[in-house]
């Protein structure tokens, strides 16, 4: 039997004027006013209007992107479209998926964000990390060539993201001569991303370790639909291992190509993308091109995945 799973975007997805067809659907319009009411500024005007916000600043990123999830969802929900088998998130978008299986709830998973965000800005200065994506060439190679760049581990892969896709971080320099070799061996593109921090690497140990006592201060719940961890592509129902696994998550790489397989593995065939951007669905496409993708991040494509739901209800 086709089972379904929701697939909640990171960081990456976010653009200015996002979900804005969306402006006359009061679940929406309350999700950000709920969001806005925790933070204290307006989510809603930063990412439609001219604002002082910049919504590319890893601390306002995270929880913006994370309440375009939350209003999708809940819009969805309030249409009656059905629960799904499943639900992952890529990275930032663990968070998005702990909300919706309950595991956490909104007001705390935005707080808990914002604060991600700070801390792993502020784990790295400007300039001293880097991210770059590697495209063409296998895991292994990319694995190999980060040790070749430098033997003391300060450049690693750190996002599996499909095949021949995989995002490298590290040491600035050391990112660099990776890129080298990358191209060397074959890449078909090899470039720095527009990121200010190395995520996803032990560079980040710190902001987990500072981000520990916020978790400790929330209570989490065995999830409601099972959530396919980032970590290790498995699932947990222990709150307490979950809060553990969220602290990990952030120095740890992420395998989502491994995610996606385990989802497959299940019989998971069918993927709504919930919130802005269609970059997942592109990702899960490469791993598997027999997939049905759908994507929310516009009205229309919002229908007609709810349509599409209704009718293999």
């Amino acid at each position: 039997m086709n089972k379904s799973a929701f697939l909640f975007p990171g960081q990456g997805s976010q653009s200015k004027g996002m979900l804005g067809g969306f402006a006359e659907k009061l679940v929406v319009r309350d999700c950000f006013d709920e969001a806005s009411d925790t933070l204290g500024y307006d989510l809603w005007d930063a990412i439609q209007h001219e604002s002082s916000i910049d919504i590319t600043e890893t601390y306002r990123t995270q929880p913006i992107i994370l309440t375009c999830s939350i209003a999708i969802w809940r819009l969805w929900c309030a249409n009656g479209g059905p629960k799904p088998d499943y639900v992952a998130g890529h990275s930032l978008g663990e968070w998005s998926a702990l909300v919706c299986s309950n595991v956490v709830s909104f007001v705390d998973a935005i707080k808990i964000v914002e604060k991600r965000g700070q801390l792993m800005q502020a784990a790295v200065p400007i300039g001293e990390g880097a991210m770059a994506a590697i495209l063409g060439i296998d895991d292994a190679l990319v694995t190999s060539i980060c040790r070749s760049a430098d033997d003391s581990n300060n450049v690693c892969a750190v996002n599996f993201n499909a095949p021949g896709q995989v995002v490298i971080a590290g040491r600035t320099a050391s990112v660099e001569r990776a890129i080298m070799l990358a191209k060397d061996a074959g890449a078909k593109r090899a470039l720095l991303l527009p990121v200010s921090a190395p995520f996803h690497t032990n560079m980040m140990r710190p902001a987990s370790k500072m981000l520990e006592q916020d978790l400790k201060a929330i209570r989490f719940f065995p999830p409601d639909i099972p959530v396919v961890h980032n970590l290790n592509a498995g699932f947990e129902n222990d709150p307490e291992r979950i809060r553990s696994l969220m602290l990990a998550q952030i120095y740890n790489p992420v395998q989502w190509v491994s995610c996606i397989e385990t989802l497959k593995a299940l019989g998971v065939y069918t993927y709504f993308e919930c919130g802005p951007g269609r970059v997942l669905s592109g990702l899960a496409r490469k791993i598997e091109p027999a997939f049905e993708l759908f994507s929310s991040h516009d009205v229309t494509r919002f229908q007609s995945a709810l349509d599409a739901s209704r009718e293999k209800g």
